[in-house]
């Protein structure tokens, strides 16, 4: 068999922990026809992880939590908790399975009683790109050549075997058009470790920003249609590694949505005007970019307003500075 079907794999699982989504996904509605609470999310949620485990020895994971405000680490096979309470009465658990188990429940559970929601304030959205840097912060530093005095070679890690590593979002919550600068980050970020970032929208519409992600780090992304069988899209979709899913049929998106965030009022947009020296993109042409600084030639700003009626029917714009319309240019260089 293929070495690289057969290396270790390392997940590291981002959870969007918001209790006002999870809320609404419990409830029996209309448009909501296959409710899933966070009880028995994180009873299947639980059991994949073990299956992950289970497959080979050597595999690791991580496991992140996005509350409100706030972004913890709920596990690490690298740096198992020593402070963890078991959860089997029986004793007839099998330990690795146990401390995730005992572990993630506990934490998730310590902090959304820490969580102080005072009646009449709108909840704060959760910390879903915060947790997803320390995943990838995490990444970076699974990856780097091994140290005999390092921990993570003492749990499993062998000189010259780096892990196939990947990350997998579970989110609940709607795009923050605030948050796209800091997902693109990432997402260039994951491309360069070569992580695969998989995501599974557990409840609500489709997520501009997360399929980006998906799409552009060669993972899969998947809209759920019946919560009451996620373990089933966990298992078939998202549990082998990227280095055996070249030998499978994985689900892949039809359609991208590419629709950017703009600088200027943080909304998503079909056409913007894009800075041709940073790249910034504003809803409306402005006479001096705010992120850069640059100030473009009135003629260039008169024709781009009196054309924006014109724009609607079209894909995107360009905002050129001093260079031919339909181009980016500099100063036309």
């Amino acid at each position: 068999m293929d070495v690289e079907e057969t290396k270790a794999s390392h997940l590291s699982v981002v959870l969007d922990l918001s209790p006002a989504h999870w809320e609404l996904s419990a409830r029996d509605q209309p448009h909501n026809t296959h409710p899933l609470s966070l009880a028995s999310f994180l009873s299947q949620l639980l059991a994949f992880l073990n299956a992950h485990i289970a497959c080979r020895d050597e595999n690791t994971l991580a496991v992140f939590g996005a509350f409100p405000k706030k972004s913890v680490m709920l596990y690490s096979s690298t740096e198992p908790p020593t402070n963890w309470v078991s959860s089997d009465t029986t004793g007839n658990a099998y330990p690795p399975f146990n401390a995730v188990d005992s572990t993630v429940v506990q934490r998730i559970s310590a902090e959304l009683e820490r969580l102080e929601s005072p009646e009449g304030e709108e909840v704060p959205p959760s910390a879903l790109v915060g947790a997803l840097t320390k995943a990838l912060c995490y990444v970076n530093r699974i990856s780097l050549p091994p140290n005999p005095n390092s921990k993570a070679q003492a749990n499993g890690f062998h000189p010259g075997v780096l892990p196939d590593p990947r990350i997998l979002i579970l989110s609940v919550s709607p795009d923050l058009s605030t948050s796209y600068i800091p997902i693109m980050n990432s997402i260039f970020s994951a491309q360069k470790l070569k992580a695969t970032i998989d995501v599974c929208q557990v409840y609500g519409h489709n997520s501009v920003f997360l399929q980006q992600a998906a799409h552009l780090t060669g993972g899969s992304y998947i809209l759920l249609e019946r919560r009451d069988a996620l373990l089933q899209y966990l298992m078939m979709s998202f549990l082998p590694p990227p280095s055996i899913r070249k030998t499978l049929s994985v689900p892949t998106q039809d359609q991208v949505d590419f629709r950017a965030a703009c600088f200027c009022h943080k909304k998503i947009v079909d056409i913007g005007f894009v800075c041709s020296v940073c790249l910034s993109i504003y809803c409306t042409p402005l006479p001096v970019c705010t992120t850069c600084r640059t100030k473009f030639p009135m003629k260039t700003l008169t024709r781009l307003k009196a054309a924006q009626p014109l724009l609607l029917g079209v894909a995107g714009g360009v905002m050129t500075n001093g260079g031919n319309k339909g181009t980016t240019t500099n100063g036309g260089r």
